[in-house]
């Protein structure tokens, strides 16, 4: 069903749209600050990149006002459509795209490059909300997880083969959207734990404790002897056999500690083993459990502890010969394990460098020295944060954040009053994305997380970058315009539930 003009635009949610012209506005004057040259003084030099991004941002709002005459009709029907034209797309992009800076991810059509990942984005977060808005689909099978799945790590496999791993993570933030549908906790917690295994095999790895103790074994071994009772804790058939298990197994772990511990007055050893040898018991007596109570679930928290060990065994090799050298310099960076201020550590120590000069109130606009001295590289795309702090100072950088969470929340607000769980699940993507590239992106200006190269959100210098948050923006305005008018999908969808059908 078509809405009119009229009516479309008294619907539209305007101070979303304000919202956006002002960060594309902002963002602008930022590549300005970035861009500019303290030698030639020149700024709107035609073919630099402010006159480029300006002619980004013209196109780009022309996109998002046809985006929003667009029916929803077109993205509930039309996204499995989209999402196998994108995939395709990817699949061509990895054989024809030239290398840049290592990566195979852009196509070039004359003078314009274009990232087809960054349209996968819109893609893939309309073909979750179809998903979820088809009859009877919930996430209670197995089933229902594997097409989850699937349709995530598809586009990131095939933007992992194009050597463009910071894209590819993005989409890794989809998954946060889904708990709002019932997506199991459980996953974020493995997920955290697996974290915590890298991080700490990483960091610990050739560090003694007590003269003979590996570190990294008993840290994680402890770490998975943690997270395997909280499991139990949890999950437990009943409450009266989780205390009285749950008593044993704890106090069984502290009564062999303070053996150990009297043992060490006298002879050293390394209590590493005595870690890995309470993960096995602990293995071992879940899988008792698992067989006389014929309970499946104490059977996958016994395989968690062994895969957890597993994981830790193979954090050498998939660091060592599976990551690329300058993804391992950078990951060492980002946990304090090497500096390399000249070499891989460089832009991040000069991004550094010029939001602290920046002060409490900035130097002003068009006064940085660092950025405009080009100290700081890629300082209007994946750094262009750096220009924000050192002309703005603090007080602007932290506006800047801030103004980023309340156009966020907006987003989450236009997600919750959807009426179709199309429009809920797509808004809760959107949000997620913009989230993620929010948080990574300043983090790894400011040296807390690895540099994996992804743009600030209207910001960052680029006509892909800017058009795919613009498609992802304003498809979600057309569906929130049109909420009180469900879709002939939605109606068909409801019409099939219907105990009168």
């Amino acid at each position: 069903m078509q809405t009119s003009s009229p009516g479309l635009l008294r619907s539209l949610d305007w101070i979303t749209i304000m919202m956006y012209f002002i960060l594309i506005c902002f963002g602008w004057l930022s590549i300005c600050g970035a861009s500019y040259n303290f030698e030639t003084e020149e700024l709107l030099t035609p073919g630099g990149r402010p006159m480029m991004q300006l002619l980004w941002m013209g196109l780009g709002v022309l996109i998002g006002f046809i985006v929003l005459t667009l029916d929803t009709d077109v993205y509930e029907v039309g996204a499995p459509l989209f999402y196998g034209a994108m995939m395709v797309l990817l699949m061509v992009t990895i054989v024809i795209a030239p290398d840049i800076k290592g990566s195979r991810s852009w196509l070039v059509l004359g003078p314009v490059r274009l990232q087809p990942a960054e349209f996968a984005k819109v893609a893939t977060a309309l073909t979750l909300a179809w998903l979820f808005n088809q009859y009877e689909f919930t996430i209670k099978s197995t089933r229902s997880y594997l097409k989850i799945f699937g349709i995530i790590f598809l586009p990131i496999g095939l933007i992992l083969l194009q050597q463009e791993t910071g894209s590819a993570l993005v989409f890794l933030a989809l998954f946060l959207a889904l708990f709002r549908e019932g997506f199991s906790g459980l996953f974020m917690g493995l997920s955290a734990a697996a974290a915590i295994y890298f991080i700490g095999a990483l960091i610990l790895e050739d560090t003694l404790w007590w003269g003979e103790t590996d570190a990294d074994l008993f840290f994680v071994c402890n770490c998975i002897l943690v997270f395997t009772i909280a499991l139990y804790a949890t999950y437990a058939h009943s409450t009266r056999e989780r205390r009285r298990y749950l008593k044993y197994v704890i106090l069984s772990i502290v009564g062999v500690y303070a053996l150990a511990a009297l043992v060490s007055a006298f002879v050293r050893f390394d209590w590493s083993y005595i870690a890995l040898g309470l993960v096995l018991l602990l293995v071992s007596a879940l899988l008792y459990l698992a067989v006389k109570e014929y309970l499946l679930r104490y059977l996958m928290m016994a395989l968690f502890a062994l895969a957890s060990l597993g994981f830790f065994f193979s954090v050498s090799y998939v660091f060592n010969d599976i990551l690329q050298p300058h993804q391992q310099v950078r990951i060492k960076i980002a946990l304090g394990i090497e500096s390399d201020i000249r070499g891989k550590g460089y832009n991040v120590d000069q991004s550094k460098i010029a939001i602290g000069s920046g002060g409490f109130t900035g130097k002003g606009f068009l006064k940085g020295t660092q950025t405009k001295l080009n100290y700081v590289p890629e300082q209007e795309t994946d750094f262009i944060f750096c220009t924000v702090g050192e002309e703005l100072g603090f007080v602007g950088a932290a506006g800047l954040v801030l103004f980023y969470g309340i156009f966020i929340l907006r987003i989450v607000t236009l997600a919750e009053r959807q009426v179709s769980t199309f429009g809920r699940v797509y808004g809760y993507c959107v949000a997620s994305i913009f989230l993620f590239h929010l948080f990574i992106n300043v983090g790894m200006v400011l040296g807390l997380v690895p540099v994996i190269g992804i743009p600030l959100p209207f910001f960052s210098y680029g006509g892909s970058s800017l058009w795919g948050f613009t498609f992802l923006l304003f498809i979600l305005l057309g569906i929130d315009a049109r909420r009180g008018h469900q879709s002939r999908a939605s109606r068909l969808s409801s019409s099939l539930s219907s105990p009168h059908r």
